[in-house]
């Protein structure tokens, strides 16, 4: 099994779903809830770094970057949880 990153994003050549991963759904909810709590941390972080007098531009940028990371993450997440309804 190969991940893109240190979370259970998969690759193109990964599995594509958290039953194919072996992952449980209760492992990915609470993922979620971490994952979510991040995302939180880092807009506070990105919000009070920005106020400063000289907001450390590069910084903020992998702040950002990292904050897409997660959301990436996060949607990834709840995608394995939230089932598909075909219409």
């Amino acid at each position: 099994m190969s991940w893109r990153f240190a979370h259970p994003v998969p690759v193109a050549d990964g599995p594509c779903s958290w039953q194919e991963a072996g992952v449980n759904p209760e492992d990915i909810a609470q993922r979620l809830e971490l994952l979510r709590v991040e995302h939180r941390d880092l807009d506070a972080a990105i919000i009070a770094l920005s106020e400063g007098p000289v907001p450390d531009q590069l910084q903020l940028a992998r702040l950002k970057k990292k904050k897409l990371r997660l959301r990436d993450e996060i949607a990834w997440c709840e995608d394995q949880i939230i089932p598909d309804i075909i219409a």
